[in-house]
């Protein structure tokens, strides 16, 4: 009898809006239509249900015991780093058995630029169709979630770098909605100050959430303030096709083994400038409000002590 494929199991950033969380759940549903011999389940490390410990127990249930996990997250920040390693082992604890196999952040990956190539075409409406030559009037500003580990930052500098090779735009910028500089009206103060004339406000996230809204409101609140320019603002990624196949690129590099995780900058391993004391520090789990392990305040239970 062959083995069993390894599951998928998808790791989710968590959001505090509905329609996000929704937007994750239905994609984590469309993976598992698209791969019907593959048990598939996906769940929150923090912030909306069900946290990742309920998809594992739910699989674990059907009696999967090998696992491929793939974080659903555009750069390596604290949380694929640490919180979704940590969370793993913990469950490597709770179903003593299991094995895992840990895959890597899906960004700066070719398939995604050319979905965000196609939002910005989408953005600027008919003149889309222009030839790539007529975009040396368009200045993107990518607008990524914002972290405190530098390298997250970097990741969207990459992306922006390798979004602006060989498109024609006049320039690709970056800002970040939380965390770290320059926001999103200093970002577009910067795209101004380089000569920009036209502006098209692209968020760096796979779903709809409340900080891609944010983008979009402080946009459109720059905007009234500067009619001199056009600003014009993108949509996210959104569950395309080229997301739902590097999913899978993503789990089939987890299973054979085949990870190259770029270590090269991370905080954890190098003295980075203003953040030495990071080095060698242990990673510890997100406790997700959701998660039976976890009990704020409560009586905790024996077996789960070993969560804390």
């Amino acid at each position: 009898m062959t083995t069993p494929p390894p599951a998928l199991l998808i790791a989710g950033h968590g959001t505090r809006d509905d329609a996000g969380a929704e937007a994750f759940r239905d994609f984590v549903r469309e993976l598992g239509r698209r791969n019907p011999e593959l048990p598939v389940a996906g769940g929150f490390i923090e912030l909306s249900p069900p946290p990742l410990g309920d998809a594992v127990t739910e699989l674990v249930e059907q009696g999967v015991r090998r696992f491929a996990a793939v974080p659903l997250m555009l750069v390596s920040a604290g949380h694929a780093k640490g919180d979704i390693p940590a969370a793993l082992a913990r469950e490597k604890e709770r179903h003593p058995g299991i094995s895992y196999t840990y895959g890597r952040p899906l960004g700066p990956h070719p398939a995604l630029l050319s979905v965000l190539e196609r939002r910005l075409d989408e953005a600027l409406g008919a003149e889309g169709n222009r030839t790539p030559g007529d975009r040396a009037d368009v200045t993107v500003l990518l607008v990524g979630r914002g972290s405190t580990d530098p390298d997250a930052n970097a990741e969207v500098l990459k992306a922006a770098r390798l979004l602006w090779e060989g498109r024609g735009y006049a320039g690709v910028e970056t800002a970040f909605v939380s965390l770290a500089a320059p926001d999103v009206p200093s970002g577009l103060d910067r795209c101004v100050k380089l000569g920009a004339r036209k502006i098209v406000v692209l968020p760096y996230f796979l779903f709809t959430g409340i900080l891609p809204d944010r983008v979009r409101q402080q946009t459109e609140g720059w905007a009234e303030a500067h009619p001199e320019v056009e600003v014009l603002s993108a949509d996210v990624i959104g569950p395309e096709p080229e997301l739902l196949d590097l999913v899978m690129e993503r789990y089939e590099e987890a299973v054979k083994g085949d990870l190259r995780m770029n270590c090269d900058s991370c905080v954890y391993r190098i003295a980075l400038p203003g953040f030495e004391d990071k080095v060698g520090l242990p990673q510890q789990p997100h406790f997700h409000p959701d998660d039976d392990g976890h009990h704020h305040g409560h009586h905790h239970h024996g077996a789960h002590s070993h969560a804390h």
